[in-house]
Formats: structure tokens, sequence, C-alpha cells
């Protein structure tokens, strides 16, 4: 049986964020995207110093899930200022849920999913929302099966290419 932690990343796991932020960016889009905008994105989403003031950021929370000690994914959360858009104070923002492909279709998202929706309850917000690009179709069935609802949408820029998210909530 394996052996499953989820723990809360802090700022000394910044190297290792980089490197799963990078890793798991690039398993789930790299067909999709040219070299030069992947590229482009990766050296200004997930560039060390930016990812630090992430971390240190008392309205984001960063999550490792582990398995047998090694890292296979992470979850971010956001709230009030953080979030990627504002949605108001009484939402949580699921902003990045990233498996390694070796660690995808195990559950371990579930757990991310339950850890986000037990910390809106007690943060007192009233719904969890999201974005997933409009052409991730198993992201967006897991998300529906989740009990998310799209209520919008927004445009998510990677290098030159500007792509479109819908933005999924779950009520709390």
């Amino acid at each position: 049986m394996k052996e499953i932690n989820i723990r809360q990343a802090g700022p000394l796991d910044v190297q290792q964020l980089v490197a799963i932020s990078r890793k798991t960016f690039i398993e789930t889009f790299q067909e999709y995207n040219t070299e030069e905008d992947l590229k482009t994105f990766l050296n200004e989403a997930y560039e060390p110093g930016k990812l630090l003031a992430e971390l240190q950021n008392d309205e984001s929370f960063f999550y490792f899930c582990e398995v047998d000690g090694q890292l296979a994914g992470y979850m971010k959360l956001n709230t009030m200022e953080a979030q990627s858009e504002q949605q108001g104070q009484d939402t949580l923002e699921i902003e990045r849920i990233y498996f390694l492909k070796e660690f995808q279709g195990q559950g371990l998202g579930s757990r991310f999913f339950d850890l986000a929706e037990t910390m809106a309850k007690q943060m007192r917000k009233q719904r969890i929302w999201l974005g997933v690009w409009e052409h991730n179709q198993q992201a967006l069935a897991v998300y529906k099966k989740k009990g998310f609802v799209s209520f919008s949408e927004h445009i998510f820029q990677v290098g030159d290419d500007k792509q479109r998210d819908i933005l999924m909530e779950k009520k709390i």
C-alpha cells in the first residue's frame, strides 16, 4: 500500500516547487504550444523569485502531494487579493492543481479537492472557483464530477498565445 502525504509547502520548498511546476506544465501542455511560447510562459510564471513571493503571500497556500516520499503533484489556493481574478472576499480560488503524468488517474486529486473544500469552509467562503483550458477535456470532466459548473471565461496567456479558460465554481 502506498503512503500518501499532503503537506503545506513553504519558502524552503521553492526549488521543488519550481521543478514540479515546470515539469507538470510541460507534460500537460507541451503538445499544444510552440516551444517559444512554452519557454516564455515557464520563464515568467515559474521563475524562482516569483514563486518564492507567492509562497510568502499570506493569501496563497501551496500544498504538495507525496507518494512514498516522491513529489507527485501540487495545488495552489488563493484568497482575497491573491486571486488571479477578483471574485469577491467570499471565494477561494484553486489556481493550480497539477500531477505528474505517472500519478494521474489514481484518485490523488480528490484529496486536494477535499482539502480545498475543508479550507473554504474553515475560512467561511461561499464558493470555490477555478479556471480550466477549454480543450482540457479530462480536467473539465473531473471538475464537473466534483460539482463545479461553468460561470464565465477569461484569457490565459501562454507566451504570445491567448487561450480561452472556462471559469467554473462550486458553491459550498
